[in-house]
């Protein structure tokens, strides 16, 4: 390998504010990350907590295919000898073939912080990496704070370096621990260091507070460190650290260097959402490479470029780290949006043609009215497909009544009663359900409806529900718009106060995957009986077309 992955999520990761992570989870996350490919997997402090203990136990039991676990700590106290100290046992403890430990770096850290003179740190220093090297095959010294203590007092940041080299620290990691140094900085202290100690090997832990962690990174890089720390979707304390989904598809892809194994880097884009999932964290969708966002395209303009070309608005093939090109519907969109989106589904459709230019007025004016499609494929899918009178979208149930109260039971708690009557092939089920709120309520009735049709309707699960008001300019008229007929673009409804438009975005899944489906009106009522009757025609239609597939291909 060019460059050695050094991943700390499970420790650096773990201080974000918004991380709490068990034993197992931390089991689950480092069996991800040595799956995938990452060389060091630093586990935790040993004595720091008991989880930590736990997991360099519990992780003895697993053979990793390409990992070696790293326990992480601090140099002795000053008031112990090596050997004594409680901290250096706990390490050796560990039984890991890692251990990496951090020393001050910085003068004013040595005087201030630990409150020892500048000769005694250089002496703890040395004589942790020396007491460790004896009982582990790899100790990394981490210098933290060294580009401010290089900075403040260079020679000092350098002697710091020769000690800890001197004792035999396998590789020598410069920290910039408050994340406030340039990339030019990086790039001329690495030089300077390498300069001073030719025969050592660097390595680069940078923290994101000016949001230039993966650009430090990449710096140390390129001028000469070997080593690169960080976590995985860049998680860590204040504004986290370097991120690893970003730092590793630049080596691979842009310097053209290994820090994988052959062919893993399509597995990032899952791997990011593993580890997101796991630390129960929502994934940035703007995030680079591995972003539901980050090859996804919007103006029309730029739709119709990468029909021709991808590579005229797109830096990397998507399918490189695992992502996927995405076509938004929006107001935005022209008609090269929807001749893309069409294409993805099977369809080969001609912009000028006039099914196309129908539905892209249909869409403007859906989209005029509040309707998100960007945010809703399930919606925008069924209705580029009921447009083309194809594959396999058909009405599965047609409503024929639905009338929902809202109570109180005897102790006072909100009850939803929902009575909905649906036709199906002919025939019309009646029936009715309470629930927690009016959409719970719906969702209950509806299933107890089709489930004598559709007996798979019981894997659907309704993860996530979300309501904006929309404030969509001045009312035009007294007049209450039917939102769903053609030709109502010319009038809006009242936004003001209780009279507004709200969106309903509804997310469902299954075990095939998740999807998310939308609904507009001034009634709240109605929106969400939108959003959820086509949340349940989409795991219809998926179930029915998958089937059809199968027996094709059999």
């Amino acid at each position: 390998m060019d460059f050695y992955i050094y991943d700390t999520s499970l420790r650096d990761g773990a201080q974000s504010e918004d991380v709490q992570l068990s034993t197992p989870d931390k089991i689950k996350i480092a069996l991800r990350l040595d799956n995938f490919g990452i060389q060091c997997i630093e586990g935790g402090w040993p004595g720091a907590n008991p989880v930590d203990n736990e997991f360099f136990e519990e992780i003895k039991k697993y053979s990793l295919k390409n990992a070696k676990i790293a326990a992480f700590g601090s140099t002795h106290h000053a008031n112990f000898k090596a050997e004594d100290d409680p901290t250096m046992k706990a390490l050796i403890l560990a039984g890991v073939p890692v251990i990496t430990i951090f020393g001050k770096s910085s003068e004013k850290h040595a005087l201030d912080a630990l409150r020892v003179s500048p000769e005694r740190n250089l002496e703890l220093i040395h004589n942790s990496v020396a007491f460790l090297k004896k009982h582990t095959e790899c100790v990394f010294f981490d210098a933290e704070h060294f580009f401010d203590g290089f900075k403040a007092n260079k020679d000092y940041a350098l002697h710091v370096l020769k000690n800890a080299h001197k004792a035999g620290a396998n590789t020598l990691v410069l920290c910039d621990s408050n994340g406030g140094t340039l990339p030019s900085e990086v790039s001329e202290i690495m030089h300077i260091c390498r300069q001073e100690l030719p025969d050592a090997v660097f390595g680069i832990h940078a923290h994101n507070d000016c949001e230039l962690a993966v650009a430090n990174s990449l710096a140390a890089l390129q001028a000469g460190a070997s080593h690169v720390q960080g976590t995985m979707n860049g998680v860590g304390e204040r504004c986290g650290n370097a991120n690893l989904c970003s730092i590793i598809p630049i080596i691979e892809v842009k310097l053209g260097k290994k820090c994988l194994p052959e062919n893993m880097l399509t597995q990032l884009t899952a791997t990011s959402a593993y580890v997101y999932e796991v630390m129960n964290m929502k994934p940035f969708a703007r995030q680079a490479f591995v972003g539901k966002s980050a090859f996804a395209h919007k103006g029309g303009i730029h739709v119709s470029a990468i029909n021709r070309d991808s590579t005229l608005y797109e830096h990397i093939r998507p399918e490189q780290v695992g992502n996927s090109q995405r076509v938004l519907i929006t107001e935005l969109a022209g008609r090269s949006n929807i001749v893309s989106l069409a294409r993805r589904f099977g369809f080969h459709l001609d912009k000028d043609e006039p099914v196309v230019k129908g539905l892209f007025h249909e869409l403007k004016t859906k989209a005029s009215l509040g309707y998100d499609y960007a945010a809703a494929e399930a919606s925008m899918e069924l209705l580029l497909l009921r447009k083309l009178a194809r594959r396999g979208v058909r009405n599965f149930f047609t409503l024929k009544s639905l009338r929902v109260l809202e109570t109180k039971d005897a102790n006072g708690n909100p009850l939803a009663e929902a009575t909905v009557a649906v036709e199906v092939e002919g025939v019309v089920e009646h029936t009715a359900a309470t629930g927690q709120g009016p959409v719970n309520a719906m969702d209950i009735a509806l299933r107890k409806a089709l489930s004598s049709f559709y007996p798979k309707i019981s894997e659907l699960s309704l993860r996530d529900f979300k309501v904006r008001v929309l404030t969509m300019g001045q009312e035009k008229t007294n007049q209450k718009p039917d939102l769903f007929s053609p030709g109502n673009e010319e009038c809006s409804v009242p936004h003001v106060g209780t009279a507004s438009v709200v969106r309903v975005l509804i997310e469902s899944s299954d075990a095939q995957g998740a999807w998310v489906t939308v609904g507009v009106s001034y009634d709240i009522i109605e929106a969400s009986w939108q959003a959820l009757a086509d949340s349940v025609t989409y795991k219809l239609y998926r179930d029915e077309w998958r089937s059809h597939s199968k027996k094709n291909d059999e």
